[in-house]
């Protein structure tokens, strides 16, 4: 690295060397998907030699920083100010550097971590001090639900706010785990990173596979060697959490099964398990035959939801949202007329119930 060449890009932006400072080739940028550094910190780009490696570099960039975000472009004593978005117009040589400033306090997991470590340490948060992975279990829970409403709704503000308060679940239990040195970020990073390589060997290896069935069934045969070699005494279902809610817990058993042959040849015979189902339901003669011949009829919906591709979970969730709705309306419509739903009869009700349909809610 030139060193001269790194002390002339700030005389000429006419500005100190920052206390931090991440110092990059450009090359190094060539063939990633996301900036490889800190966007909190400043960051110095050096031979940005051809407009090709300009365009490539802005791209990788976007992916973090906006495309307002003001960089300079440095070449031979002279520097540009520009928007990341203009990027890869004028000339490039090796001498040619970009200088990204910072994105701002708070924005790279690092600065995450360590305000989420502060809350724990002893001039910390005493709320957060005293709890540990059992007593935030609820709150996990609660905020995974209160993702899954966000993305439900397809409310890119309310995910972007939800996503963050599991983010900070995540983070937290992994900042206990290391207090009690049980485990560490890094480790949960490198555990998932090692996991996704090696599961996607068509991806990151040689191996070749065809479409998303050969995928899924080359999936669980990694999964099946690895049980082996852990010598777990586990079977295929064994893995799926019992706390899962019981349409989505159905949907996995169904899928594991599948990849390994275990399924139906064609749909035909799923909506002839409907129909067998709801017809032991008719001759069921008491309450616990009635439940079991429910349950067996949601789990053969929730295969037909499968092979429909069509996931049961999120079917029924909105389901669930439009009948919300339309209640509602329902409930307002009563008020409007200043009577109760009480009084109403099924029939009024329906009339409403039947607006709330044609306005599409």
């Amino acid at each position: 690295m030139d060193f001269k060449l790194v002390s002339s890009v700030f005389e000429t932006l006419r500005i100190a060397p920052p206390p931090k400072l991440t110092l990059l080739e450009a090359q190094t940028l060539s063939s990633v998907h996301v900036p490889p550094f800190p966007p909190d910190i400043p960051a110095l780009l050096t031979g940005v030699n051809s407009r090709e490696l300009a365009l490539q570099i802005k791209k990788v960039l976007l992916a973090v920083y906006p495309k307002e975000h003001e960089v300079f472009v440095v070449d031979g004593g002279k520097k540009k100010d520009e928007r990341l978005g203009e990027i890869g117009v004028g000339d490039f040589s090796e001498l040619t550097c970009l200088y990204i400033p910072s994105l701002g306090e708070g924005t790279s997991f690092e600065s995450f971590a360590e305000i989420v470590a502060h809350l724990r340490a002893p001039d910390g948060c005493p709320w957060d001090k005293e709890q540990t992975h059992q007593t935030l279990r609820t709150h996990l829970l609660e905020e995974a639900y209160e993702t899954l409403t966000a993305m439900d709704e397809n409310d890119s503000a309310g995910m972007r706010e939800e996503f963050g308060d599991l983010l900070l679940q995540i983070v937290l239990n992994s900042q206990i785990g290391s207090e009690t040195d049980s485990f560490s970020m890094t480790q949960i990073i490198k555990g998932i990173y090692d996991k996704i390589v090696r599961r996607h060997p068509h991806v990151f290896g040689d191996v070749k596979l065809e479409g998303v069935d050969g995928v899924l069934q080359n999936w669980e045969k990694l999964k099946e060697k690895e049980r082996g070699e852990k010598k777990e005494d586990k079977g295929l279902l064994d893995g799926v959490p019992a706390a899962l809610p019981a349409l989505t817990q159905a949907l996995e058993y169904q899928d594991r099964a599948a990849r390994v042959g275990f399924d139906w040849p064609e749909v035909e015979g799923v909506l002839d398990k409907v129909r067998e189902e709801i017809e032991e339901i008719k001759q069921a003669q008491n309450l616990d035959e009635v439940t079991a011949e429910l349950g067996d009829l949601f789990f053969v919906l929730v295969n037909l939801a499968r092979w429909r591709k069509v996931d049961a979970e999120s079917a029924l969730r909105g389901t669930n949202i439009k009948f919300k709705k339309r209640f509602g309306y329902v409930e307002q419509g009563a008020k409007k007329q200043g009577r109760n739903l009480s009084d109403m009869t099924l029939e009024e009700m329906d009339i409403l119930w039947n607006e709330a349909k044609k306005l599409g809610l």
